[in-house]
Parts: C-alpha cells; structure tokens; sequence
C-alpha cells in the first residue's frame, strides 16, 4: 500500500508537471501568434505607407517635369526677343549706328 501510495503522489506531481509545461507552451504560441498578427498588420501598414509616397514622388517628378517646360518656354530667345520689342522698345541697332571700336 506505501507503494501505491508513492506512486499516486510521483503520478500526480508527473501531471501537475505536464500540465505547467502545456500550460507555459499554449502561452508560448499564443504570444507567438499575436506576434505573428501584429507583425503582418505593421507590415501592411508600412507598405501602404510606402505606396503613398511613391505615388507623391511620381506626381512630384510629373510636376517637375511641367515646371521645367514651362521654364524653357518663358526663357525661349524668340519669347526674350518678343518681351524686349513690345515692352521695352528695344530694337536692332541700323547699320550705320553700329561703331566698331579698335586697340591700337
């Protein structure tokens, strides 16, 4: 009888130890996978993000591209040319109002 005893007591210490290690790696996996949830959920934030400032690069370098355009077309000779005729009177000098100055 002192033997079952001993092995109803080792039985159950055995159980409770099972138990506590079933216990601790259900946790385990649970804290993994919440892990698991919140790394994908930041992961698919991050690329969202990441898409948004692509597309703003792009719309960026579209107006850009738009300014510089617009900045070849107001320096154009033609336009400087046009600009100086019409709004300051300036013109091309005659030929005999050119002098052509000489070192000696």
């Amino acid at each position: 009888m002192a033997k079952s005893k001993v092995n109803s007591s080792e039985s159950i210490r055995r159980f409770n130890r099972n138990a506590w290690v079933i216990a601790v790696l259900w946790f385990g996996i649970m804290v993994s996978g919440i892990g698991v949830i919140y790394s994908t959920h930041l992961s698919r934030q991050l690329f969202s993000e990441l898409e948004i400032k692509r597309r703003t690069a792009s719309d960026l370098h579209v107006e850009w591209g738009q300014y510089l355009l617009e900045q070849s077309t107001w320096a154009a000779y033609s336009r400087v040319e046009q600009v100086a005729a019409d709004k300051l009177q300036m013109r091309s000098p005659e030929q005999k109002q050119i002098v052509i100055i000489r070192q000696p």
